[in-house]
């Protein structure tokens, strides 16, 4: 591994790494000082394989849901830390499904993964019910605030409403569209390609959507992902992110054949216009 690194007045600044696993998931790790958190072990040996060959200790893990592609690894990354002779943290949303948590998370709460660096928990049902994001704000150790949001928020798309209700999915989604514009979109799948398309069905003249899509086809010919995306660009691009535009309403009128009330009923329309295309 590259030695650490550090600014101009030797703050330790925080590495990340993003690892793909199964055929469309991202892995995310957090890195301080040979010292990593990782979200959504979903998959625990690309995580193990990328640790023994950079030394990095595991300090943690983060769950955002219960799906089996986020917590597949956790138990096998536990097990592995402690045949290295350590303990670990694991945090995560109350569910059945999700043990051996060192604590739950909700709403409101904080988790401080490195000495200053400090992740605030958001609640965004709607994929799931219990599903949670985590922010890590701007910091002179971290330049850029970054959003692990797991299956909520995608490059151009949001999460199905496998338990919740597209009101609570739109919820969720107001809540991260008040994050800063140059938050990194940290999603777990690389749907871009397929949510860009829908996206242009559906606000087929947005002009930055569409050269969106030009660069991310290009990065994808060239095998390189398309995320993370920012926050300031899914404002521009995301149609769930924008069901309050002209451009959205009026497609989802037309699919349904009726003035519709508000951003929340075009959002549901387009959301099921979604997993219909």
């Amino acid at each position: 591994m590259k030695p650490f690194l550090k600014d101009h007045l030797g703050n330790n600044l925080l590495q990340f790494k993003q690892i793909p696993a199964f055929a469309d998931n991202y892995l995310w790790v957090i890195i301080c000082n040979h010292s990593a958190w990782v979200v959504d072990p979903g998959d625990a040996q690309p995580l193990i394989a990328y640790f023994e060959k950079e030394t990095i200790q595991l300090a943690g893990i983060l769950i955002t849901h219960h799906h089996q592609d986020h917590i597949g690894g956790v138990r096998k990354m536990q097990d592995w830390a402690l045949q290295q002779g350590y303990d670990i943290q694991t945090y995560g949303p109350k569910h059945p499904d999700i043990t051996n948590l060192t604590g739950t998370l909700s709403q409101g709460d904080v988790v401080e993964i490195f000495p200053g660096q400090i992740l605030q928990v958001f609640a965004v049902p709607g994929h799931t019910l219990s599903h949670i994001a985590y922010f890590l704000p701007q910091t002179i150790e971290n330049p850029i605030p970054r959003l692990y949001c797991g299956d909520t928020l995608f490059a151009a798309g949001c999460g199905r409403l496998f338990e919740g209700t597209a009101t609570q999915m739109f919820t969720s989604m107001q809540k991260l569209a008040g994050l800063p514009d140059q938050t990194l979109v940290c999603c777990a799948h690389e749907y871009t390609m397929a949510n860009l398309r829908f996206a242009q069905f559906v606000d087929p003249d947005n002009i930055v959507l569409n050269q969106w899509y030009i660069d991310a086809s290009q990065l994808r010919s060239d095998l390189l992902p398309t995320v993370p995306t920012t926050l300031g660009l899914e404002k521009k691009v995301n149609p769930f992110m924008r069901c309050h535009e002209e451009a959205l309403i009026r497609s989802a009128e037309k699919n349904v054949g009726h003035p519709l009330q508000s951003p929340i009923d075009v959002f549901a329309i387009i959301r099921k216009m979604k997993d219909q295309f």
